[in-house]
């Protein structure tokens, strides 16, 4: 032990550093009042014991249960190393005893922890001595020791001395801690409820990592006020000592508690828990234990391996190369036997070689099931005798027992059958037994007891059962229900959890009670996972330890539980299994479980006192034929959770049907005393427990069980038969809920040895078309067809039997399965490469195996290496009509290389040649089936089928026997049906059926065994497959063959579309429903009146409507005025006006027999205040509309070319009637007359613009009143008036369009009309212009312009004017740029030469007259203005000649801008055309004028 302080001793919460000072004068009174006797005597024994054990300190101790710091690790070293140097240097006494490190007081009750102090340790000393004189002659002490090695008197008086101071603080400190713990006390009595608090580890367990066989200890430290009680689990479960004798060890002390195991194995590896619990709570810690092996350690519990020599000391012989030679001898035969006898069953078993201290392996079975000692049976070997003896029997002790003898060799089995028969009643007509009780889904405190039903009734039938239970340990039975019950399943509740049980059965029938069952096995009432931890074995090391401790959550509420289900469900009780919460934290959790009748919302707890532990429930007392609904919720010290989800509803009621009867009983001779009886399973049989065979000699009518315990096969050897007596058999199914009815009894037979006697043509005829599906080094797949006569019933298997072919000699005959194949292909193994082969096959039914076939042709087993897939096989075909049939196949045995991916059908006529095989399908198909159409009628044809993988196409199927396109006469299809209740089912029917004929049902061709999705059932010549919730997963293809008939069969494909229409048909009969024209709707009508009202489609003049607000029926009065048209189906309800407590749901509820329908309406919050609000405004229009009024409000409309145009439209006017408008409350003029005709006032506004800005109105009015709009058309009303006229003004813009001119290009755009408010934005590029000298934009007249002048490539792009109209506004756009632009820049460059030519050519300005008249002998001078540049030429003409300067003409051209004509003296010759003619470089002007000179005389 460690000198430092203990772990658990560190954080005591009663320690003081100081508490040495305080009291000590009483703790050393006390002291020396006890001290001279109690020393003495503990000096006197300890010199006794070893006087000069210097080293061998433990018996000195010092209490320290209130110390709480260690002792420095110094010390411990020095004190360890130092004890070790003594013990093997100064001691030579032997050692003492075992020392105990626990203080006691005088009444022996452990008052405190201790540990050694040793001697040798200076420091250790000093640390306790009083005195600077003691502690030298300590120091001095031990240095002589060591050094010296002094006398032992001086060894003796250190000794003494030291333990007289260690002695006197031991006992300070016993009495203060005395004192404290009775102060603690009594203040504990004073105030209990101060102190009392829930655990708490001070101190929690560490986890601890060990090799095997080593020993390990789990601390940990409680507080807790009242003393918690500790109870230590292990993964769980609860560890008991006493099971567990010399493994386990608990100790408690002073709140420390310790859990040590000892000699550790692999399979302590595991989660500990240690639990500490009072009245105020429970509190858990966690630690774990990883156990390592080392590696390659054997076990010591697996057989030595056996020495290979034969010279060993032992004389054992290695068994190897040694061959067992064993025989069963006087082995036991057909054994009878009643209940409560004993019996033994023995035979003598001789082993040759017959070797000394070998021990075969000697096992007996029941049933194929191995036997174990126990009290009902005992097993013995005595070396060349088994015996097994059953102690005390039961008809569970009936069966089948086999005796097998196992040597390394080979084994040896004997068998025979034990029948039990019952015990006398004890009360005369009561039934026998039940018999195998057993529990099942044992939880915390809850089990179910089975039981099957015994073979005798007693002759009445049988009530019911009782239930007994007995607790473990006692011998007290006690009857768990009340009323005997009829199934054979009782859920127990009320178990106490950690208690063991048994259980018992009783059978009651009128004439009283039956004897008790055998007892069932013990069961624990504990959690299964507890169990299963228990029972499980720990996992192999694999190398890698994970230790973690975990916290438990505390104060969480659980939450719901999951899965919850019914697992059962009967008459007389349900049964509710769930899966506990995931967030529980790891405190205990109880469930409340609740009941709600269907339909109802009201939830009933069923168990209100106490919780169950356990995660299934029983309920009892439920109402036969009412539906419920389940729900569980978890509690636990934090609070009760929410509740699971609720289960569908449940109808209260057997939901296990008792078996039909089974079908036709056949018995075939045997031996001269037993009987073999096959009969034909029940049909749709659920949870079959077995058979009961009876015989009864024929005459008797007094039928007498064959066996007392069930047999679950179709055949069973009846012993114990009297030898030439004739016998009839019957037979019944059981399961839980009951025995069936007996089925037909059979034909009498006469018991007598089978050979000679069998029943003729029974059997079936031989097999035939033996082929090879695969072939490999050591074994080879045969496959067959069936025989063309089947016997007396349907064949159940078949055997195969082979021969090696030797140089064309057959060998012998060797069989290849010893059970029946029931599959029409079987693999042969333990062949051998490369020899040759026959077989034959033999087919077997109920009456016996029939004549083998003949021999097979010779096969030779080598492997087959080719890539492509080997042949199909079983071909099949089915559904023969006169132009179609169905062939079905199987994959072939051999895949090839790959995987096989499709399958090829052939077809040719049965009586053409090998040549006319042609292909049915062009690609391959994937199913293993395939409908053949197009077939001609009358025509006989066979097929085959080849398989393809990736490498090709393999080799071909056998050929089909022919078959003859022909509808046979009474083919009947299969018809889908529809329900009034909404149920889709497939019917077919038979009418030329036999007695052994059975409707089998398939889905893709495969028979349908599962029920979940199709329930079959099948009523004389009719058999239907239900749908049980039809969905996807249905989707197939559904056939029904009629065995023993003449190929009776049809199909029906349910495709997705066809599903879909079938479900749609099947909600309209499940839910017929009156169909609706139009859904409840409202409307308002005049004077604000509210219409409830609806149209249905069709409803007949018994159609009833119940009007429903809020849940609440509404009647007719004055508030609700109801009518039903029944002639068109209109419902209506009229309500004057809207109240506030009219918000809520309307519904209009329709019934028409069976049929239904409703609908609802729901007015609340926005909608009823809307509603109700339109109401009352359409109730104030009409009093308004009594009078002259306003039809149309007063509105504006802006026409195409922008002009406003404000209108109202009237009604109801007179010729009285006057409508004044106004602007701004001043007067303006607008439509003076006003006509019943046209009832639309106007005002137009021309050209708007902002001083038209204001609030117009329009007051309408005669002697029956007036009526007002008014129309603001200010700020925001202004501004989308003046947007919308934008937006017409947008609209009407023409595309954007490029013109050319002198300057520059021009874009521009047209509108048809203008307003100086109207923005617009020029963009190029996408980007606003920003406007300089050079690019300029401007309004002319409508047209909207943007001027480039001298463009450059920089303006290129795309030019765009967007106008704003307040909303989106709108977008005309050009592309300048390319060919446009090409096109444009040259125009203006022609342009603007053509522009600088016209500005700069010679130009005649002005100031020459057309004509001049004028008289003779005057002067004319003629003046004009002459421009251009350069300066241009003149030149003046007369009749087109050219005029030359004289003293008569006179020309000048002055300044380059005058040019004069002077005619110094006219005469007559003057007159004539004249002509001025300018010109330059840019082009040529001429300006003409007349010129007529008239004499005085001629005038005159």
């Amino acid at each position: 032990m460690s000198g430092s302080t203990p772990f658990y001793q560190k954080h005591h919460r009663h320690y003081d550093r100081g508490y040495r000072s305080k009291e000590l004068e009483s703790a050393v009174s006390q002291y020396q009042s006890s001290s001279s006797s109690s020393y003495a005597a503990r000096r006197s024994s300890s010199r006794a014991s070893a006087s000069a054990a210097l080293s061998a300190s433990s018996g000195h101790v010092i209490a320290l249960h209130e110390r709480t710091t260690p002792v420095p690790c110094s010390y411990t070293r020095l004190s360890s190393s130092y004890s070790d140097l003594e013990e093997s240097r100064l001691s030579p006494m032997p050692k003492r005893a075992k020392p105990t490190y626990l203080a006691m007081d005088k009444e022996n009750q452990i008052i405190g922890y201790v540990v050694p102090i040793f001697r040798g340790s200076h420091e250790y000393a000093s640390g306790f001595s009083d005195t600077e004189e003691a502690r030298v002659k300590e120091s001095a002490g031990y240095m002589a020791r060591r050094n010296l090695f002094t006398s032992g008197l001086e060894m003796e008086r250190t000794e003494q001395t030291s333990r007289k101071v260690s002695m006197r603080e031991s006992a300070e400190r016993i009495s203060l801690s005395k004192r404290i713990y009775e102060n603690e006390e009594h203040h504990k009595r004073m105030n209990k409820d101060s102190l009392m608090h829930a655990p708490e580890f001070v101190i929690k367990p560490r986890s601890h990592t060990v090799w095997e066989k080593q020993c390990v200890r789990l601390h940990c430290t409680v507080s807790g006020w009242p003393d918690p009680r500790v109870v230590w689990y292990k993964n769980n479960v609860t560890i008991d000592p006493m099971a567990h004798p010399g493994k386990y060890k608990l100790e408690s002390s002073y709140n420390v508690h310790s859990l040590e195991i000892s000699r550790c194995d692999f399979d302590d590896t595991a989660q500990y828990r240690v639990s500490a619990m009072n009245s105020k709570g429970e509190l858990s810690s966690f630690a774990s234990i990883v156990v390592k092996r080392f590696k390659g350690e054997v076990e010591e519990a697996l057989p030595m391996p056996r020495p290979r020599s034969t010279d060993n000391e032992d004389g054992l012989i290695s068994e190897y190369g040694i061959t067992f030679d064993t025989h069963i001898v006087d082995g036991f035969g057909v054994s009878f036997g009643r209940e409560g006898e004993t019996m033994s069953l023995g035979a003598t078993v001789i082993i040759s070689p017959n070797l000394a201290r070998y021990q075969p392996e000697v096992q007996w079975y029941r049933d194929d099931v191995l036997l174990q000692p126990s009290k009902w049976c005992h097993m013995h070997w005595s070396g060349d005798k088994a015996m097994l003896t059953l102690t005390h029997l039961n008809k569970e002790d009936e069966g089948l027992y086999t005796l097998r003898i196992t040597t390394k060799s080979k084994y040896e089995t004997y068998s025979a059958y034990v029948f039990v028969r019952d015990a006398d009643a004890e009360v005369e007509g009561a039934p026998g037994a039940p018999l195998d009780v057993k529990c099942q889904d044992a939880n915390k405190d809850y089990v179910i007891v089975t039981w099957k039903q015994p073979a005798v009734d007693g002759g009445s039938s049988i009530l019911g059962y009782f239930v007994d239970r007995c607790e473990v340990g006692t011998t007290h039975w006690s009857q768990c229900n009340d009323t005997p019950i009829k199934f054979a399943r009782f859920p127990v509740t009320g178990l106490v959890e950690g208690r063991s049980y048994t259980f018992r059965v009783r059978a009651v029938n009128k004439s009283g009670m039956s004897r008790p069952s055998r007892v069932s096995e013990v069961v624990a009432a504990m959690d299964p996972a507890d169990r299963a931890r228990m029972r499980g074995t720990s996992a192999p090391w694999t190398g890698q330890i994970i230790v973690t401790e975990e916290e438990p959550a505390e104060g969480v509420v659980p939450g719901r539980p999951k899965e919850l289900e019914v697992t059962e469900a009967t008459k007389n009780y349900v049964v509710l299994s769930w899966k506990p919460p995931g967030e529980r934290g790891h405190e205990g959790i109880m469930y409340y479980v609740e009941k709600c009748v269907s339909g109802t919302d009201s939830w009933q707890r069923v168990n209100t006192e106490i919780p169950v532990k356990s995660p299934r429930f029983a309920l009892f007392d439920l109402a036969e034929g009412k539906a419920y609904s389940f729900r569980v919720r978890c509690c636990n010290s934090a609070g009760v959770g929410e509740p699971s989800e609720a289960t569908e509803a449940t109808t209260v009621g057997d939901k296990l049907d008792i078996p039909s009867a089974p079908g036709r009983v056949v018995p075939t001779r045997n031996t001269d005393t037993s009987v073999v009886v096959s009969w034909e399973a029940s049909r749709d049989a659920k949870e079959l427990v077995g058979y009961y065979i009876e015989a009864s000699i024929v005459g008797s009518n007094k039928f007498e069980p064959c066996n007392n315990k069930p047999v679950k096969g179709t055949r069973f050897i009846c012993h114990g038969l009297v030898t030439g007596e004739s016998y009839v058999f019957r037979v019944k199914a059981l399961n839980a809920a009951g025995l069936s009815e007996c089925s037909q009894q059979s034909e009498a037979i006469e018991v007598k040895a089978a050979i000679g006697g069998g029943i003729p043509h029974a059997s079936p005829t031989p097999p035939y078309g033996i082929s090879v599906l695969e072939c490999v080094r050591d074994s080879m797949v045969l496959a067959w067809k069936q025989p063309t006569f089947i016997g007396g019933a349907d064949i159940t298997g078949y055997f195969v039997d082979y021969r090696e072919v030797i140089n064309g000699v057959p060998g012998t005959w060797h069989e290849a399965n010893v059970k029946a194949v029931s599959d029409r292909a079987y693999r042969v193994s333990d062949l051998k490469e490369n020899r040759k082969y026959q077989f034959q096959v033999r087919a077997a039914n109920m009456a016996g195996v029939g004549i083998p076939s003949l021999p097979s042709g010779t096969f030779v087993c080598e492997e087959w290496t080719i890539a492509v897939p080997g042949p199909p096989h079983d071909l099949q075909v089915t559904e023969v009509r006169a132009n179609t049939l169905v062939l079905l196949y199987k994959p072939p045995v051999y895949q090839g290389r790959d995987p096989v991916n499709g399958f090829y059908i052939d077809i040719k006529e049965a009586d053409a040649e090998e040549e006319a095989w042609r292909g049915v399908n062009e690609k391959a198909v994937l199913t293993n089936y395939m409908k053949i159409k197009s077939l001609k009628e009358g025509e006989t044809y066979v097929f085959r089928v080849r398989a393809q993988n990736k490498a090709g196409v393999g080799k071909a199927s056998e050929p089909t026997e022919p078959v003859l396109a022909k509808t046979k006469p009474g083919t009947t299809e299969i018809v889908v049906d529809v329900d009034d209740d909404g149920v889709i089912s497939m019917n077919f029917a038979c009418s030329n059926l036999t007695p052994d004929s059975k409707f089998v049902w398939s889905k893709n061709y495969e028979e349908i065994t599962d029920d979940t999705r199709i329930s079959v059932a099948t009523s004389g010549e009719k058999s239907k497959a239900t749908f049980n919730m039809p969905a996807e997963d249905d989707i197939g293809i559904y056939s029904c063959a009629v065995t023993h008939t003449d190929g009776a069969c049809s199909s029906y494909t349910l495709s997705a579309e066809e599903l879909k229409k079938l479900l749609e048909l099947s909600h309209d009969h499940k839910f017929p429903i009156i169909p609706l024209k139009t859904e409840l709707a409202v409307e308002l009508q005049e004077k604000g009146r509210i219409r409830f009202w609806l149209q249905a489609e069709k409803i007949s003049a018994n159609g009833k409507i119940e009007y429903v607000f809020n849940d609440n029926s509404l009647s007719q009065g004055e508030k609700y005025k109801m009518n039903f048209n029944k002639d068109t189906g209109v419902i209506e309800m009229i309500m004057e006006s809207l109240l506030p407590e009219d918000e809520g749901t309307f519904t209009f509820q329709l019934q028409d027999g069976k049929a239904t329908n409703q609908s609802s309406l729901v007015l609340i919050g926005d909608v009823f205040k809307g509603l109700q609000k339109e109401s009352a405004f359409m109730r104030k229009e009409w009093h308004r509309k009594q009078g002259p009024h306003f039809v149309e409000y007063l509105s504006y409309e802006v026409t195409p070319e922008c002009c406003v145009i404000l209108k109202c439209k009237v009604g109801n006017i007179k010729k009285e009637t006057v409508a004044l408008w106004y602007k701004d409350g001043r007067e303006v003029k607008g439509d003076e007359k006003l006509t019943f005709t046209e009832g639309v006032l106007k005002l137009e506004i021309a050209q708007i613009s902002k001083k038209d800005a204001g609030v117009y109105e329009i007051v309408l009015k005669d002697d029956r009143g007036q009526d007002t709009s008014t129309l603001n058309l200010t700020e925001q009303g202004f501004r989308d008036l003046m947007n919308e006229v934008f937006s017409n003004i947008a609209n009407s813009s023409t595309a954007l369009k490029i013109q050319s001119t002198d300057e520059g290009i021009r874009l521009y755009s047209f509108v048809s009309y203008y307003n100086e408010a109207l923005q617009v934005t020029w963009h190029h590029k996408d980007a606003a212009i920003a406007f300089t000298d050079r690019i300029k934009s401007g309004v002319v007249g409508e047209q909207l312009w943007l001027q480039i002048t001298e463009p450059t490539e920089k303006d290129k792009g795309k030019y765009a004017i967007e106008f704003h109209d307040g909303k989106g506004g709108l977008k005309r756009t050009v592309e300048l740029s390319g060919q446009a632009f090409d096109d444009a820049y040259a125009e203006f460059q022609r342009l603007k030469a053509a522009a600088i030519a016209e500005r700069n050519r010679a130009r005649v300005a002005g100031g020459l007259p057309d004509v001049v008249t004028i008289q003779e002998l005057k002067a004319l001078n003629l003046t004009c203005n002459i421009s251009g540049e350069p300066l241009p030429e003149v030149v003046w003409l007369k009749n087109e000649r050219e005029i030359v300067s004289d003293g008569h003409y006179v020309m000048k051209f002055e300044a380059g801008k005058y040019a004069s004509f002077t005619i110094t003296t006219v005469n007559t010759t003057d007159s004539g055309k004249y002509s001025i003619l300018v010109k330059n470089k840019y082009g040529t002007e001429s300006a003409d004028f007349t010129v007529s000179v008239f004499s005085p005389d001629s005038k005159k």
